[in-house]
């Protein structure tokens, strides 16, 4: 990759990783067109990089959010962290099922293939964008009309663990959202709409580490990328993309919560149906 091209896709991931439209989806095809190959080790380690720079733009933004959480009767520390616990339990335990299902049967023709070569698929990108555009349009309507019984809607361990469930199904899938699907569920749970945003990029911090180490391994024992060289090309242009991804995702993370907090959930949900229309164009088109 270019220079330019990391700075590019830094941005898009930085602006797209925070709002609930699937940033993996938005990488993907920029990498498409420009011409790059986004299930290469290169290119999942750079979006992995990404993600964590986006990470520390979650940590600078939520983190007075988070202290306030467990000290305004919402939950004591440890309740909060039970709750964090059991949903990453959930996550591992669906994620991991899906990918070694996915490994198993559907790459078994291929004994060494990974899950990552689903990620240039814009034949499954479409249908997740516009399974996560539904489930943010009924979360957000239901708010709208629902928001006075929901203002004072409280996590719990079942509606923890349901969210992780639903984080573990985004794991294998480019385009269904991480952030827009456990809000909405979170939300369709009866959990108050800040309350969920709080909760679910907490989780997101949690996640990002060992999806980062699983990358950095797959590039390391990738044999094209095998030398010194080839390895420290690919460690330095996601730096570059790290950088990029904190500083668009710190000014997106102010939008997505205005919008959130202001009743226009359901907007994202719109914006994800219509994106799935333009990858299924892209796809038809021989992208």
């Amino acid at each position: 990759m270019s220079l330019w091209q990391v700075v590019v896709v830094g941005f898009i991931q930085g602006l797209t990783e925070l709002l609930p439209v699937s940033s993996s989806a938005h990488v993907v095809v920029a990498e498409k067109l420009m011409g790059l190959d986004p299930s290469a080790p290169a290119m999942t380690l750079l979006l992995v990089m990404l993600h964590t720079g986006t990470m520390f733009a979650v940590i600078v933004y939520f983190w007075n959010r988070w202290r306030i959480a467990v000290t305004d009767r919402q939950a004591t520390l440890g309740s909060y962290a039970l709750w964090l616990i059991v949903a990453t339990v959930a996550t591992g335990i669906v994620g991991g099922a899906l990918i070694l299902l996915i490994e198993k049967l559907w790459f078994r023709a291929a004994p060494h293939a990974d899950v990552e070569l689903l990620f240039s698929h814009l034949e499954l990108i479409a249908p997740a964008l516009a399974l996560v555009g539904v489930l943010i349009i009924s979360a957000g309507l239901m708010e709208r009309k629902f928001g006075v019984y929901m203002k004072h809607g409280q996590l719990s361990l079942g509606r923890s663990g349901l969210v992780g469930a639903i984080q573990g199904l985004c794991l294998p899938f480019r385009g269904f959202s991480r952030s827009g699907a456990t809000i909405s569920a979170a939300m369709l749970a009866g959990v108050e709409k800040k309350r969920a945003e709080d909760f679910s990029f907490a989780l997101a911090v949690i996640l990002t580490p060992p999806v980062v180490a699983r990358e950095a391994l797959r590039l390391i024992r990738a044999e094209p990328l095998g030398s010194g060289a080839g390895l420290g090309a690919a460690v330095g242009a996601s730096l570059v993309g790290f950088v990029c991804a904190f500083v668009a995702g710190i000014v997106a993370l102010r939008w997505l919560s205005g919008w959130l907090e202001g009743g226009k959930w359901y907007w994202f949900g719109v914006y994800c149906l219509l994106a799935a229309f333009f990858v299924a164009y892209l796809h038809r088109a021989g992208y």
